[in-house]
């Protein structure tokens, strides 16, 4: 793991943890959507030993919220095997976003994924946007360390694809701020490709784009649509049919399974 022994512990945070069987599938591989919330979990603890945490946002009417996260997919570790989770604070960009990139190793310190994440801080009490400067956030800047050195644009491609399924927001999907949580989407994503698809393929990259908030009670439809220029590549868009708007919007690109 490069300047692993360089990097003081307050800018890199490290965890290791065994794969449980529940978070598999039935290639007895780590499901996409369980990557999600590994990351997501381990940006969480590291924001909490930076002073920024949920409960020292809560104190001042402050809330983290995932705007975007590509994650490319290097091997999927299997059942039982142990890795490790390396995640930091990178940049701010466009005084809105925070980015925070990732690392995800084996036992055996073999690089299996990489991924970059953008957040934003949302007033609990207007529900806008915060700048960086308005907060007042001190988190370190490592702008030089890069887990995934990708842009996080906006995507654009989800246009008149095929409805795969729908669903609504419930008890099971719901978070901390009581709306649809951010790996939830990614197993919404998964379901709406065809079961044999997924089980003879590999996913190779995805990059989700959450674009608003899916309250409890509410209806989302996911739309499906290849991207006709890339082989394997597919374009997916979540609609709220309460009121139009997209919920999220994202980029799969499959490859196949390695031998």
């Amino acid at each position: 793991m490069s300047n692993k022994n360089t990097e003081p512990d307050f800018f890199v945070y490290e965890e290791s943890f065994r794969i449980p069987g529940y978070e598999c599938d039935i290639n007895h591989k780590l499901k996409p959507a369980a990557f999600f919330r590994y990351l997501t979990e381990a940006a969480g603890a590291h924001a909490e030993k930076l002073g920024a945490g949920f409960n020292a946002m809560h104190e001042r009417n402050l809330f983290w919220v995932h705007s975007r996260m590509k994650i490319q997919f290097l091997k999927f570790p299997k059942v039982g095997e142990r890795i490790t989770l390396r995640t930091w604070p990178k940049t701010i960009q466009q005084k809105l976003f925070f980015i925070r990139d990732y690392e995800i190793y084996s036992e055996s310190g073999e690089k299996i994924a990489a991924a970059s994440s953008a957040w934003l801080l949302i007033d609990s009490v207007s529900r806008r946007m915060v700048p960086s400067l308005s907060a007042g956030i001190q988190l370190p800047s490592n702008p030089s360390l890069v887990g995934l050195n990708e842009p996080l644009e906006r995507l654009g491609l989800a246009l008149n694809g095929e409805k795969r399924l729908s669903r609504t927001a419930s008890y099971s999907s719901l978070d901390l701020l009581n709306h649809v949580n951010n790996s939830r989407y990614v197993e919404w994503i998964c379901d709406a490709f065809q079961t044999d698809l997924i089980n003879q393929n590999e996913m190779d990259w995805m990059q989700i784009n959450y674009d608003h908030e899916t309250r409890p009670g509410e209806e989302v439809s996911v739309f499906l649509n290849p991207v006709v220029s890339q082989s394997n590549l597919w374009a997916l868009e979540g609609v709220n049919q309460s009121d139009n708007q997209r919920s999220f919007e994202a980029l799969v690109q499959w490859k196949n399974q390695p031998e």
